[in-house]
């Protein structure tokens, strides 16, 4: 498996993991808001089509010995809120929501043995420079929640992000 995310077509980034099952515990992480809130955001979330999803982001408090934001990201240093519409909700193998106006998430999960395959697309994005922070975003959002499930310590957010949008940067085609 790549670890790194690709894009599939104009405007999307696919990413996939291998976690740690069962997957109803990965289920758990990805809906329940004080789960979620250990490697993403916290946030109530109705689980049915039409439901509404709140996410509050503390990016800067997601992880120990980390940097401060680089400056394009410094508005997100503190709590930073988005709300969405679930669009999709098939537990626990299927969630997808809208993410803030203009783009959607979905979440795919298939048991693989003692594993979850967790397949992350990220989908209607406007622009490159956005792709290439929501990939970033996606690839450390979800090491920190391997590492959490796995009981490790995750590095800083703020520096493996700042890394990671260097290394999509390389690897991702300008338009």
């Amino acid at each position: 498996m790549n670890d790194f995310g690709t894009v599939i077509a104009p405007g999307t980034v696919r990413i996939e993991r291998s976690l740690p099952g069962p997957i109803e515990r990965v289920w758990d992480y990805l809906t329940e808001s004080g789960k979620r809130a250990s490697w993403l955001a916290s946030g109530e979330m109705d689980q049915r089509v039409g439901g509404s999803v709140e996410l509050v982001f503390h990016n800067s408090e997601l992880t120990r010995n980390d940097e401060p934001p680089p400056a394009k990201y410094a508005q997100y240093a503190g709590e930073s809120r988005m709300s969405g519409t679930i669009t999709a909700c098939e537990p626990p193998h299927l969630l997808a929501y809208t993410w803030g106006k203009e783009s959607e998430v979905r979440f795919e999960l298939r048991a693989q043995g003692d594993r979850v395959q967790l397949v992350v697309t990220h989908s209607r994005l406007p622009d490159r420079n956005t792709m290439l922070s929501v990939a970033s975003g996606w690839h450390v959002h979800l090491g920190i929640l391997i590492d959490r499930i796995e009981g490790r310590e995750p590095p800083g957010f703020w520096a493996t992000h700042t890394r990671l949008e260097a290394e999509y940067a390389r690897r991702m085609p300008a338009d």
